[in-house]
């Protein structure tokens, strides 16, 4: 059976379900494991959502969510080729109407920070209830955040223990991408390129890469200059806005 047929006895069902077509939430699964991806698949199927393509590994993921533009995918963190990090900043710059949920078999505070950094709008164990994920995926799809109550105390507690210089916050429009914040970041707090590398699992010609293009979007000649000019902008977020008036 071809995807196509697969895809109308999916929406068959879900009419006879009484289930709107036009409102049914379309996702594209991506994991390494066929195993796990049956299991996801039958579990939002069975809470009337379609699922129309899913995938072994990031580029495949990236391929897909470009071709069908879906509402959500939902993400695995390591699968090779790409791992899910990098698909969810490349599905979030080439097509940013699709959400994307990161699904990852631990609940780990950086790696939650860094995927929320590459445009994650969720965060999940995978020992969530498989039947839980329906309603958490259309909840992204309408614009929630969808984070493990564990995930969201530690949010909670990174934002309380933001320094009064703003360390580690990030304007909302700016040049640099994720990962070139990222890499500013760690420049910041005197990192060397090899240090970077190791803490990105970059290689260093690879950070080089990101620092030379930090240089050239900020209009800096040097990585201190880049350095002053980033906590020159968040000295910007940190201040106080102008005060109501009557």
């Amino acid at each position: 059976m071809g995807p196509d047929s697969s895809r109308r006895e999916v929406a068959e069902r879900q009419g006879s379900a009484g289930i709107e077509p036009g409102s049914a939430l379309r996702v594209i699964i991506a994991d390494d494991d066929a195993l796990a991806r049956r299991v996801l698949r039958d579990a939002l199927q069975a809470g009337g959502v379609i699922v129309i393509a899913d995938a072994a590994d990031g580029r495949e993921a990236v391929d897909l969510a470009v071709h069908y533009k879906p509402d959500v995918v939902l993400m695995d963190v390591a699968m090779p080729r790409m791992d899910g990090l990098e698909a969810t900043r490349m599905i979030a710059a080439r097509v940013p109407s699709t959400k994307v949920v990161m699904l990852t078999a631990t609940d780990d505070l950086e790696v939650g920070l860094v995927a929320l950094r590459a445009g994650a709008v969720g965060f999940l164990p995978k020992t969530a209830r498989p039947e839980s994920l329906p309603q958490a995926l259309r909840a992204a799809r309408d614009g929630e955040a969808v984070f493990s109550r564990r995930m969201t105390m530690a949010l909670v507690d990174v934002v309380r223990r933001v320094r009064d210089d703003g360390a580690g916050l990030r304007p909302v429009r700016s040049p640099l991408t994720g990962r070139e914040w990222e890499v500013l970041d760690l420049l910041c707090e005197g990192r060397s390129t090899d240090a970077i590398a190791g803490s990105l699992f970059l290689s260093e010609e690879t950070v080089r890469s990101h620092i030379k293009n930090i240089l050239r979007k900020l209009d800096v000649r040097s990585r201190q200059e880049a350095i002053e000019r980033a906590r020159a902008m968040r000295s910007e977020l940190m201040a106080p806005g102008p005060r109501a008036t009557d």
